[in-house]
């Protein structure tokens, strides 16, 4: 399939908004309502974002608390909005009851340091105050995060708790058709900046340069929000990989790869591999260890399908003993690795021979997910390669489309 347009039209249905953040909404409130739980508290971003569809600025979107959401019964969430920030939400987001968005009682994981408590407590009398308005006080809580000044006030004030971040992960696994076709664009998206990275490399260029030119390039994108990290090393920086870019100056001959980890667009994001070799051709040997990394990555699509495990897949790989003599897993740890994509870098499932051997996970149809090998000879060059999927009930949809057969090469 491929994606439609990015801009919305009246002659054509591409991604329907409102149908996409009623699909988030009642996910969540059923999984909520599966695992036991009255209401939820979410404090990571991406949930908070989930439930209620509002943008907040990026310094706020990294630590939980600064803004929180709730989602009480059948109730409208409620947004705990940093500062007067819910100001704009009430004009950006109509689908809030404008008294549902309040403003929040942070204390930004203790760096308030003594009033801290005085926060904490105002900011559970909120929790308890909502949760009798909805006609669930005393029922289970559940929370995506929880620190040590939460847990007293738990305690203090009796309130019942429980993990709500596996019901949270639960309902973001399975992507409706609109959030599937937002990652059709976020994947034609990676294509482009792939193309532009290839276009831009040549000796002489640092590993800053390349990062910076493709950061400009993802920001004049319409859609485009927070970019959490463009990838580039090269040299004898991709084996073991760094995954982090420096002022190294990129030599004739070196291998480079660029990792898109994550371009946001409308808040879905990428995790996107693809490894170059500039002014010089590749050598053979440099061949062979990317023909081992594109074998096991292959061999682990060709595995996936609707109603398998995450074991399957994790099976097609080789163990960290066999593919580079590592005693445990752990050491290879995101060499052979799947993750699913979304509002967040990391939905379910995620697939690594450290736990899917063991504790399986089910592939449904709906979810979104990279699969990425890589393979190296240590401190000189390595390679790296990456695609992203979606699981249908007949076949597998890749949404990564640049060429990824072999090394590309870039001439001088």
């Amino acid at each position: 399939m491929g994606s439609f347009g990015i801009a919305g039209v009246d002659w054509q249905e591409r991604i329907n908004w409102d149908r996409l953040r009623k699909y988030r909404l009642e996910s969540a409130r059923a999984r909520m309502k599966a695992n036991g739980l009255g209401a939820m508290l979410c404090m990571y971003d991406e949930n908070v974002r989930y439930i209620t569809s509002t943008l907040t600025p990026g310094w706020n979107r990294l630590k939980p608390g600064l803004r929180y959401a709730m989602l009480c019964g059948d109730g409208a969430p409620i947004l705990f909005e940093q500062g007067d920030i819910g100001i704009q939400i009430e004009r950006h987001s109509p689908w809030l009851p404008k008294e549902n968005i309040r403003y929040s009682y942070a204390w930004i994981k203790g760096a308030a340091g003594p009033a801290s408590q005085q926060q904490v407590k105002k900011f559970m009398n909120a929790i308890k105050e909502e949760m009798k308005r909805h006609g669930v006080a005393g029922e289970k809580l559940g929370v995506d995060f929880v620190d040590i000044n939460m847990l007293r006030a738990f305690e203090d004030e009796g309130i019942v708790w429980d993990d709500g971040m596996s019901a949270m992960m639960e309902a973001r696994a399975i992507k409706n058709q609109d959030e599937q076709e937002c990652m059709r664009i976020v994947g034609a998206i990676g294509d482009a900046a792939h193309y532009e990275t290839m276009k831009f490399l040549k000796p002489g260029v640092t590993e800053n340069q390349v990062t910076a030119h493709i950061m400009q390039f993802l920001y004049n994108i319409p859609g485009m929000e927070d970019v959490e990290d463009v990838i580039v090393s090269s040299g004898p920086n991709t084996w073991p990989n760094w995954r982090n870019f420096s002022d190294r100056i990129i030599k004739p001959g070196d291998i480079v790869f660029m990792d898109l980890a994550a371009l946001t667009w409308n808040g879905y994001k990428s995790c996107y591999y693809r490894t170059y070799c500039v002014g010089k051709k590749p050598t053979q040997e440099m061949k062979d260890y990317y023909a081992t990394a594109l074998e096991w990555l292959y061999d682990s699509i060709d595995a996936v399908k609707a109603g398998t495990t995450t074991r399957e897949i994790a099976m097609k790989w080789p163990s960290a003993k066999e593919a580079w003599g590592y005693e445990e897993e752990d050491q290879a740890a995101a060499n052979l690795w799947g993750h699913g994509l979304g509002l967040a870098q990391y939905d379910p499932p995620v697939i690594s021979r450290i736990w899917s051997l063991d504790h399986p996970i089910e592939i449904k149809p709906g979810m979104v997910f990279a699969l990425e090998t890589q393979h190296g000879k240590n401190l000189e060059f390595g390679v790296r390669i990456e695609e992203m999927l979606i699981v249908h009930e007949d076949k597998t949809e890749i949404i990564s489309s640049f060429p990824v057969e072999e090394i590309t090469f870039v001439a001088m």
